[in-house]
């Protein structure tokens, strides 16, 4: 597998014409390919910044934004305001300042509604039938220093590997086994095209193996996320004093 990132114009909020720098760069797309995006560059182009001295702090913002938050009290060091928000765990709803001089960035307008836009918008101008698109952005792990990067939307492509009903290297069937390939390719991409100064917040996978198109997948477990009630994770997740946000 590859991974190439690719240099953009540097997008400015509040607002700034993505595809419009895409179309400027050198990216050369073949059958097959994903192209990872960051959720930055997207939020830009649909107008989701905030000018920070419009409101009182990024916590208001964070709360108005998010299906779900605890209160920085409950968090060691006050460190984060953790939130739920698109079926993810993720620090402030997904706001950033980094890279976004006097705004914050809010997450994409319908996360996986822009994927699809994306997505047929590159098929139409590089004249593809076969790729795929994933929207990244990074979140921390729990019990783990740093971040790493995620799928907050894909498209184009099954996000599920299923080993299930198959058989290991002894012969013993595995019964509950999947490969989560949307958020272990957006790790990679995340490390590829970095946090800082890079100037490259999109890039292109290619040669993934495992890759099927998408299908219309029914039954527990054919969706990528996962209810919170049903969550292995619900031990730790549901016996905490979750407030609702602004956007549940």
């Amino acid at each position: 597998m590859e991974i190439i990132p690719v240099k953009i114009e540097v997008l400015r909020p509040p607002q700034d014409d993505l595809l419009s720098k895409v179309k400027k760069t050198r990216l050369r797309l073949r059958e097959g390919d994903i192209v990872a995006v960051t959720s930055k560059v997207v939020s830009i182009w649909q107008g989701r910044s905030v000018l920070q001295s419009s409101v009182r702090d990024k916590d208001v913002l964070s709360k108005i934004e998010a299906d779900w938050y605890l209160e920085r009290k409950y968090v060691p060091g006050r460190h984060v305001l953790h939130t739920i928000k698109n079926n993810a765990l993720i620090a402030s709803a997904g706001i950033d300042a980094s890279n976004a001089g006097d705004y914050y960035i809010l997450w994409p307008r319908n996360p996986k509604k822009t994927a699809e836009k994306l997505l047929q918008w590159f098929k139409k101008t590089y004249r593809l039938k076969r790729i795929g698109l994933i929207i990244t952005d990074s979140h921390s792990v729990p019990l783990r220093r740093g971040i790493v990067g995620f799928a907050l939307a894909w498209a184009g492509f099954e996000p599920l590997y299923d080993y299930r009903g198959t058989k290991d290297l002894f012969g013993r069937k595995f019964v509950v086994s999947q490969t989560n390939l949307a958020d272990s390719l957006a790790v990679a991409a995340v490390l590829v095209m970095g946090e800082g100064r890079e100037k490259t917040p999109l890039a292109v996978i290619r040669g993934v193996a495992r890759l099927r198109p998408p299908k219309n997948r029914r039954g527990k477990y054919g969706s990528l996320t996962v209810p919170m009630r049903e969550d292995i994770f619900a031990p730790f997740l549901r016996n905490v004093r979750w407030r609702k946000g602004g956007s549940s």
